[in-house]
């Protein structure tokens, strides 16, 4: 009796010791030096920062990570499981919208000896899920372990894009970015973010993004996750439903806008009301069952595929149950009419006449703080409340400050005010601007009408001659940038 017990345990240590001795080996901690641009100078660099997270060897010699781990990065190292050099490495692809990278190096020699870790299948709630990673408080290896405690779309504090994310309750710190999430001795998902002011609420990129994401690379080219151009509001009165002629048992969302050029437009229509999603059923409540008993929402169904590729929409018009198939060719950043969050690019900026203008952006927002909804300038974050693409402007201008001079005198404590016109034409974006500022045939005053109503007038030959010394001053090598 005794060596059959004997026998039982060698036999659960041969079986499990192998998922272990594959996944630490391939653990690195990743060491990134950062810039970020400065969104209130946009002429200038905030200055290098270091910081650090962790990262899994994949298939094809590849890190997996997160991409605000290396974002907006001047220079990164690698250090593998239990090596002490640190190796340069390079970003080979990123998904900000998924807050996913990958990184390679090419030092021979790297990945000798380890096999890169294998993705698994979406946990289901409640199952035990290993996290690897670096977190602060050491330098080697941290493993903890906890259990996934729901799967459903959260928005993403990197990209601010809505996706599924599973919840886990393992012990997550800074450093542990980027760290994989494992199931029977497989990559469930990739830790991401936590929730503020609460006990061991985290949150991973499900694997089901990650497939997402590197399918979408096969092309040799990331496109992002796509959207069907459409707004909706979800149908839980009763009444609103027999308005649309919703019939008992039914159920769906009303569209209630079609957006320009969309993949949706010329094919649904507002006031229709989508039912179905493929093979989705769409509740009233606009969520769909993406598996047995669980719920999340209907955006999960769009998501599931590439830009390119083509989904079918059932919908009801009047009554009448119609079938559609749209083609995706648009990315969700499109929708919107104020950037979200953006990385690895310069700021867009122009100056005129010592005025400094930019596109409203969440960056922008951002340099209030963490709590920049509640600090940040009330018009301006209204702008981002129906955050939608528009017929009439492809970007909200802001006079972002003015550098003092004596040709703008009077202007000089001006700032964060939106500039609605220039000389009498309603502005597109900031290329526009500049397209109407620098017209020769513009006559002899550039006229700004702002969102209060106020008239800003500007002499042009002024604002021509002074250009070059005002720069100078202010130590500003360009007047423009990131258009």
């Amino acid at each position: 009796m005794k060596w059959i017990t004997y026998f039982l345990c060698l036999n659960f240590i041969l079986i499990a010791a192998p998922a272990e001795d594959r996944i630490k080996p391939a653990m690195v901690k990743i060491y990134c030096i950062s810039n970020s641009p400065d969104y209130y100078n946009p002429w200038s660099m905030k200055g290098p920062r270091s910081s650090t997270g962790s990262g899994v060897i994949i298939d094809g010699n590849r890190i997996l990570t997160n991409a605000h781990v290396i974002s907006n990065r001047t220079y990164i190292q690698v250090r593998r499981f239990g090596q002490a050099q640190r190796i340069e490495a390079r970003v080979l692809a990123v998904s900000h919208h998924a807050d996913l990278a990958l990184l390679g190096v090419d030092t021979p020699g790297f990945f000798e000896g380890v096999k890169g870790v294998a993705l698994g299948e979406l946990p289901e709630t409640q199952e035990d899920v290993l996290v690897y990673g670096f977190p602060m408080g050491g330098d080697t290896l941290s493993t903890t372990k906890g259990v996934v405690s729901r799967v459903e779309h959260i928005r993403y504090a990197h990209s601010s894009l809505r996706l599924l994310a599973g919840q886990i309750d393992n012990a997550i710190n800074p450093g542990n970015s980027g760290g994989p999430v494992i199931s029977s001795g497989k990559i469930a998902g990739v830790v991401m973010q936590t929730l503020g002011n609460s006990d061991n609420i985290g949150y991973m990129v499900p694997v089901k993004v990650l497939k997402h994401f590197l399918r979408d690379l096969e092309d040799g080219h990331y496109d992002g996750f796509p959207s069907l151009g459409i707004k909706l509001q979800d149908m839980e009165n009763p009444d609103l439903r027999r308005k649309y002629k919703v019939n008992e048992g039914m159920t769906g969302v009303l569209i209630t806008q079609v957006l320009k050029d969309s993949p949706a437009d010329g094919l649904l229509q507002p006031g229709d009301v989508m039912t179905h999603l493929e093979n989705y059923d769409i509740a009233n409540d606009a969520t769909i069952e993406f598996r047995p008993d669980e719920r999340t929402s209907l955006s999960f169904a769009p998501q599931q595929y590439q830009l390119g590729e083509t989904i079918k929409a059932t919908v009801l018009r009047k009554g009448r149950e119609l079938e559609v198939d749209i083609a995706l060719s648009r990315i969700s950043d499109a929708d919107l009419i104020v950037a979200n969050e953006q990385y690895d690019l310069a700021p867009a900026y122009f100056i005129y006449g010592g005025l400094v203008f930019c596109p409203l952006s969440k960056n922008l927002l951002k340099e209030w703080g963490s709590s920049w909804f509640n600090n940040a300038p009330k018009h301006l974050v209204a702008e981002i409340i129906n955050n939608t693409a528009r017929k009439d402007k492809d970007e909200i201008i802001v006079l972002l400050k003015v550098l003092a001079s004596s040709m703008n005198q009077g202007y000089h404590t001006l700032s964060m005010l939106i500039v609605e016109e220039a000389n009498g034409t309603t502005l597109r974006g900031l290329k526009h601007l500049s397209e109407i500022c620098e017209n020769p045939d513009g006559g002899e005053f550039l006229e700004l009408k702002t969102h209060t109503g106020r008239v800003l007038v500007l002499d042009r030959k002024k604002a021509e001659e002074t250009e070059e010394k005002l720069l100078q001053i202010y130590r500003i090598k360009k007047d423009r940038g990131g258009f």
